[in-house]
């Protein structure tokens, strides 16, 4: 279990940026911990077989269908300085709190079920009861 995610300051402070970096690092996490898939297709004996030594397996066909498995980071930028540098050279907060804007703009959250709704309205009206705040 992966506590805290967008949590600063001991929990003190929420901060959406960071939610979405904590959410890609656990994404990151979950894809190594699930391993590496050893099987035919995976070990590539044919194509290694075709390519030959000193050959270049970065053209293969295997290897182009099997390259964004592996990886796929969305806020993490693996280029060199140089292009990072031409591209903006955005830092990796940046870009996340561009996908926040992004969420916050776009998203519709589907309705909740009337029947979840009555019944997150019966705990608060039991809270309050409780409370004795009761409208």
């Amino acid at each position: 279990m992966i506590y805290g995610p967008g949590m600063l300051e001991s929990g003190i402070t929420f901060d959406f940026g960071q939610l979405v970096l904590d959410c890609e690092f656990a994404r990151m996490i979950k894809h190594t911990v699930m391993g590496v898939p050893v099987n035919d297709e995976t070990l590539a004996i044919d194509t290694i077989k075709e390519v030959g030594p000193g050959g270049d397996f970065l053209m293969s066909k295997h290897t182009f269908n099997h390259m964004r498995g592996q990886s796929a980071p969305e806020m993490i930028d693996r280029k060199m300085r140089g292009a990072w540098e031409k591209a903006g050279a955005t830092s990796a907060y940046d870009r996340a709190m561009e996908k926040v804007r992004h969420i916050l703009n776009t998203h519709t959250p589907e309705p909740l079920p009337e029947a979840v709704l009555k019944t997150i309205r019966g705990i608060v009206e039991d809270a309050e009861k409780e409370m004795g705040i009761t409208s």
